[in-house]
């Protein structure tokens, strides 16, 4: 039997965005995955108490909390691990950060190397911890996992690990679906937006270039002429880091009447936002991986993204692709996309549905489960 320990703490949040939605996909997939299979045993560990909405116990799957809980990477689990190292086989933790000091052979995960590009764009603490930790977490797994082949040739290149340690694991949509339905009063009453619209789904931060965004949108009205709609802009996500600029932006555009802040919004709101939209916009510098544009594809409207990093592999032939810093070229995919004919939109959308087939949690929960087999494996595990 296989015994596997998994660092759940990414998953146990109420809140879960970005790397919290990867994590807890990944521990709903695996466990699904191996439900019926005896020759598994997973124990997740936690700094604090489980949620209600994490996979339930049962037999071979089991949540331990570990303790203390301040500085949980470098105290808690360690010892943990140094005190159950002939108990497990591998470790496995979904985000950047890893033990320490590990006595269990362990897989790591990387997100993207953002920091690393835009230092200036994070907090102080939060630049120094993600650096150093990152490091160590990377150079001393036996694997490491990352959420794009981009991401994956900037790990081998950043930190100098052989291609054969690092394996993809794509993101994929949230299963969870809303458990509400956003109404088209909230839409056009409340939020004030009317039809057609362009949005971007995200937090507000520089690297997601959204005064590029901005000034491309009022080229495009500068542009654009139509006796039957007034197009809008609709900028959906909470205030991040350094976000000065952006709303400056919006505030002094000449069609600040059509950019519409909302701030964050609920997955109702999101989903219909997405259903009625005319397009999405992704242009952000650099991405690990882009959600937006998949959920764009599953709601039925075009994305334009970034032909960058790690969001052509995302899209594929789905949408359109723009230099993410040339606003002429992206207010002239507006034109485009609003000049598109029915049938021009149909053979996006239907691009976009065979674009979606490729990101599966369970295909990346198998991948994973594979190559913890293999990390076990090298170390002398022998098959069941």
């Amino acid at each position: 039997m296989y015994h596997f320990a998994i660092d759940g703490n990414e998953a146990n949040t109420t809140q879960r965005v970005g790397s919290n939605v990867y994590a807890y996909e990944l521990l709903i997939a695996l466990e699904k995955l191996t439900r019926e299979k005896q020759e598994y045993s997973w124990t997740v560990l936690l700094s604090s108490s489980c949620l209600a909405d994490l996979p339930a116990e049962r037999e071979g799957w089991r949540y331990q909390v570990v303790t203390p809980r301040p500085l949980w990477t470098q105290i808690g689990l360690p010892m943990h691990l140094f005190l159950q190292r002939q108990k497990y086989d591998v470790f496995f933790t979904p985000g950047h950060y890893a033990p320490r000091v590990s006595s269990v052979p362990y897989i790591s995960s990387v997100m993207d190397l953002a920091f690393l590009k835009y230092p200036k764009q994070f907090k102080r603490k939060d630049y120094l911890q993600l650096k150093e930790w990152t490091r160590y977490s990377v150079k001393h797994a036996d694997k490491v996992l990352s959420i794009s082949e981009f991401t994956k040739e900037e790990v081998v290149k950043t930190y100098k690990r052989k291609a054969d340690d690092v394996f993809v694991a794509y993101p994929a949509l949230p299963t969870a679906a809303a458990t509400e339905k956003a109404s088209l009063i909230w839409l056009k009453k409340e939020a004030g937006i009317k039809d057609p619209f362009i949005l971007y789904v995200g937090t507000l931060q520089p690297r997601k270039n959204l005064v590029q965004l901005i000034h491309a949108f009022s080229l495009f009205c500068d542009k654009y002429s139509s006796k039957k709609s007034t197009p809008q802009l609709v900028i959906a996500g909470k205030i991040g880091w350094l976000a000065k600029d952006i709303l400056g932006a919006a505030q002094h555009s000449a069609y600040k009447d059509r950019i519409h802040l909302l701030g964050y919004v609920t997955d109702a709101q999101k989903e219909l936002l997405y259903k009625k939209s005319e397009c999405t916009v992704l242009i952000g510098q650099y991405e690990g991986f882009g959600i937006p544009p998949l959920e764009a594809m599953a709601h039925g409207t075009l994305p334009i993204s970034a032909n960058s990093s790690s969001l052509p592999e995302v899209m594929g032939e789905a949408g359109f692709q723009v230099t993410p810093t040339d606003t002429e070229e992206l207010a002239n995919t507006f034109q485009e996309v609003f000049k598109l004919t029915a049938r021009g939109r149909a053979v996006l959308l239907k691009k976009g549905r065979l674009q979606l087939k490729k990101f599966s949690w369970q295909r990346s929960a198998e991948i994973i489960l594979q190559e913890m087999i293999q990390v076990a494996t090298d170390h002398g595990k022998q098959c069941p």
